[in-house]
């Protein structure tokens, strides 16, 4: 069924008898046909209806043909409306050229050819009805286009907005993102990557090369070959690694990575993110040297437990319950004030108070002291808090404080780089020289002298003892911390060995703890050996031992926080064997001294024997140093 709309057909002709002859003749063709007597009708007609085509007589009364014409083509409606002039009379060229100016399409002379007429008019109204199809396909094109381009501009602010989401989050994450085509070599970088990676993004030239080259040197090849790898096998990528930006400084980041293939589905891209971890990465380095520090702390506290244990001396059970537990107790006390502050250090004015408190009674303080604010670091204040202690105990059992009318002043100042504090005993019993040294004394002179550098002065006065202690600034002012790993805790102590050592035999002892090389010491002469030392620092042990006529070395691997490393090295050289003693896990010890018996803190007598064994004994082999280039040397 042909459902073409019919077109409409004007007929302008002032006889009536003319326009019936035109109806018949274009009849046949089966469209719409308008007809109108005047060029004023045919206007409103024109203004009515779609006309298609126009045929107009050029005679008419009222307004010719050309007339006519130029009135419908001065509407811009009717620009493009086709006319057919009909003509009675015969018409010169220059006739025609004023119709076609006029916008004439074609001349029909009269009499009219029905057949000419209707081939004529239906070209000209199939060629409108193409037209008009056009302008409907033109207008449904622009229509399509427009919905397009607004589905178009739509996915556009959809994909802008996601991407400022992703930038948002991206920053707010602190992650830089970046992407790699595996087959040109091509990488791009967001802004963020580029601080993340410290470059200027106007000056940088992003790519596979200059990107690599920030890579820090330790880790730059097993990054590239992961992140080539990634683009080859389809795998997703992520990895830790190392950066070091152009001003120098070396971050720590992460970087995940996900493939995506070309058409044929072969992974050759990668799309990824970077985050900077630094800061994660020294919070775990802290808390990991943190962990350590406090083993290390607490081996060397027990350390110093054990030598107070073993070295202190009581003619009965209840005192020397008595003289430990008050050891123990000025140990313990500082141990407290220095984890209130972190283990940053510790108030002298308050350590005093603290340790001398249980001597004050009534309104008449017993105890006074005075002195500027100082304060003590963690290896002073444990020295000086075990020293207080045993002068306490002293006064307290045999000085100005086992009588009544006793008192005690404690003074300290600094001057010339040197804190001087003065312990002056008055209103008790006269004070005599002690025939021999007994732990307090050994103790305050260790500890003051050889692990804080300084000098002990005591005088036996007849009003009292005056005990003077002289220490460097720069040694109260020196904090160490070291790298400790975690230890298993320490194996049930096994039975003694069987065999005995050879007597006499000369052993240096380094330890900057004075206790612990007290205690060292003491076993050592019970074993029936020679002690060299004790000393507890490294220009004191390089002496010694360049010095020669040592038999065998026990050396405290951390001395202040100076590796033991030369001793051993010289040592070593000279065919010397040792032991090392560490409260740090084995692990933390120098990789060219495989073999060499180490000696956990606290140290175990029977350990120490059995290491000694292991040196000197009849059976023993060598220790091993094994050094970088991996020769073996002996150590015997």
């Amino acid at each position: 069924m042909d459902v073409t709309p019919k077109a409409n057909i004007l007929l302008v002709d002032d006889q009536p008898a003319k326009l019936l002859s035109y109806e018949v003749i274009l009849s046949e063709l089966g469209e719409n046909l308008i007809k109108a007597g005047s060029a004023r009708e045919a206007l409103e007609h024109l203004l009515r209806h779609d006309i298609a085509v126009i045929l107009v007589d050029v005679c008419m009364p009222d307004l010719d043909g050309f007339q006519l014409a130029e009135m419908i083509r001065s509407h811009p409606r009717f620009e493009k409306t086709a006319m057919i002039f009909i003509s009675a009379v015969m018409m010169s060229d220059v006739d025609r050229l004023r119709g076609y100016e006029a916008g004439a399409v074609d001349y029909v002379p009269v009499p009219v050819v029905p057949e000419v007429l209707r081939a004529k008019v239906r070209v000209f109204v199939e060629l409108h009805r193409k037209t008009r199809q056009l302008e409907q396909l033109n207008a449904e094109l622009e229509r399509r286009v427009a919905e397009r381009t607004a589905d178009l501009e739509h996915t556009a602010a959809r994909l802008q907005q996601s991407e400022r989401r992703r930038s948002l989050a991206l920053a707010a994450g602190g992650m830089g993102s970046w992407d790699w085509n595996a087959d040109t070599d091509e990488l791009m970088w967001d802004d963020a990557q580029h601080r993340i990676f410290g470059t200027d993004p106007a000056r940088f030239a992003v790519t596979a090369g200059s990107a690599w080259a920030l890579f820090h040197p330790e880790d730059r090849e097993a990054q590239i070959r992961a992140i080539r790898q990634a683009a080859t096998t389809g795998q997703r990528y992520g990895e830790e690694f190392r950066i070091i930006r152009p001003d120098g400084a070396i971050r720590w980041c992460f970087a995940a990575a996900a493939p995506t293939g070309d058409a044929d589905g072969r992974p050759r891209r990668l799309s990824g993110v970077t985050f900077d971890i630094t800061e994660r990465k020294d919070a775990e380095a802290r808390q990991m040297m943190l962990a350590r520090e406090v083993d290390h702390r607490a081996k060397n506290a027990l350390a110093v437990v054990q030598s107070v244990l073993r070295l202190t001396r009581a003619p009965s059970v209840p005192e020397f319950v008595e003289a430990v537990e008050g050891r123990i107790g000025a140990i313990a006390w500082v141990h407290t004030l220095l984890s209130n502050s972190r283990w940053q250090g510790a108030e002298l004015v308050r350590l005093v108070r603290e340790e001398m408190a249980p001597y004050q009674s009534g309104d008449m303080p017993r105890v006074v002291f005075d002195g500027p604010d100082v304060m003590l670091l963690p290896a002073t204040a444990q020295s000086l808090a075990l020293s207080i202690h045993e002068l306490a105990t002293n006064a307290a059992k045999y000085g100005s404080l086992s009588v009544p009318t006793g008192s005690v002043r404690l003074t300290w100042h600094t001057r010339a780089d040197v804190l001087t504090l003065t312990w002056r005993e008055t209103g008790g019993p006269s004070a005599t020289s002690p025939r021999s040294r007994g732990f307090g004394i050994r103790a305050i002179t260790e500890s003051v002298e050889r692990q804080l550098s300084g000098r002990v002065e005591m005088n036996w006065l007849p009003t009292g003892l005056i005990c003077t202690f002289s220490i460097p600034m720069s040694e109260v002012g020196k904090l160490v911390a070291d790298d400790a790993a975690p230890v298993a805790p320490p194996a049930p102590e096994p039975a003694a060995p069987a065999h005995h050592l050879p007597p006499g035999l000369r052993v240096l002892v380094v330890d900057d703890e004075a206790m612990v090389a007290m205690m060292m010491e003491q076993a050592l002469l019970d074993l029936g050996m020679a002690v060299v030392g004790p000393v507890g620092t490294l220009p004191q042990a390089l002496g010694l031992a360049k010095a020669g006529g040592i038999d065998c070395a026990i050396l405290d691997v951390n001395l202040q926080g100076t590796p033991i490393y030369p001793v051993a090295d010289l040592l070593a050289d000279a065919g010397v064997p040792f032991i090392f003693l560490t409260g740090y896990d084995k692990v933390t010890m120098d990789g060219r001294y495989h073999g060499v018996p180490v000696l956990q803190k606290p140290v175990r007598l029977s350990d120490l024997e059995r290491a000694l064994l292991t040196l000197i004994g009849p059976a023993a082999s060598p220790p091993v140093r094994v050094f970088a280039t991996g020769q073996v040397a002996s150590l015997a």
